[in-house]
């Protein structure tokens, strides 16, 4: 489905993938309702779009409450005057520990986040996308989401949540007007970590790990996914290098994450 004209809700918004989006999303002729938790950053986002910034309003909320999810699309339809398009961007990382270590508050934070957040916007949009001539959903999971990353196992799983509720909402959706797509992103250059409140571990994770992708460049590879209507969309050498190894050998793949790792966990 191509962006021109059409009216997209992005939810994170505020900062790295989500800010990207946004700005690309009015820079390619859409309307944009960006959603975040952060309503500094989020007016922010705004601004940085200049002239274009008409064509954005601002949405401050928390994804993880069902009840103001909700009550979105009503204010998104007041303003642009219909929805096609929603990117379910916004997610935190664990604290970079073992299982044994993590907290059940942190459990429930990332799992509310990445997991429900993404089901409550879902369901909230799905019947007033599914009245449009064409309408896109779009789900970030991560390469955490099909590959195991110690140390962040919990955010794995709630990615890996994501990927399997995106596939199997497009094979529900396959007969209807509404494309979907799943986004795996490997390292991407963004402040998730410090939205998260981890950010000594991700930094040094970084360092350690593969070359990372800038956060402009992944969200024109997910527009251009979108207006393909692309089943699923890879970001940055290391998901693409991941995703091949992985699907050849499994064990071989984490094996070699595990040995990117090791010398971060044992720090912890």
């Amino acid at each position: 489905m191509k962006v021109l004209d059409k009216v997209f809700v992005v939810t994170g918004g505020g900062s790295g993938i989500g800010r990207e989006l946004v700005l690309q999303l009015v820079g390619r002729g859409a309307r944009v309702a960006a959603v975040d938790l952060n309503e500094t950053t989020l007016a922010e986002t705004r601004e940085l779009a200049g002239e274009k910034k008409d064509r954005i309003s601002n949405h401050v909320l928390n994804i993880a409450d069902r009840k103001a999810v909700e009550a979105l699309p009503k204010e998104v339809i007041k303003i642009h005057g219909a929805i096609d398009g929603l990117i379910n961007n916004a997610g935190i990382i664990q604290p970079f520990v073992r299982i044994k270590d993590l907290g059940y508050d942190a459990i429930d934070r990332v799992m509310n986040v990445n997991f429900y957040g993404p089901v409550y916007m879902t369901k909230t949009f799905l019947p007033y996308l599914l009245e449009r001539p064409k309408a896109h959903i779009a789900n970030v999971s991560s390469m955490g989401g099909f590959l195991p990353v110690p140390g962040q196992t919990l955010y794995g799983a709630s990615k890996a949540a994501v990927k399997l509720f995106t596939e199997g909402l497009n094979s529900e959706l396959v007969d209807t007007n509404v494309r979907v797509t799943v986004i795996f992103p490997g390292s991407i250059g963004t402040n998730i970590a410090v939205n998260s409140g981890v950010a000594i571990g991700m930094a040094s994770a970084e360092e350690s790990s593969f070359k990372v992708t800038p956060a402009s460049t992944a969200a024109q590879v997910i527009l251009d996914g979108i207006e393909k209507d692309s089943y699923r969309v890879l970001i940055g050498r290391d998901a693409k290098m991941m995703d091949f190894l992985y699907r050849l050998n499994p064990k071989s793949a984490a094996k070699l994450i595990f040995s990117q790792m090791k010398e971060l966990l044992s720090q912890v």
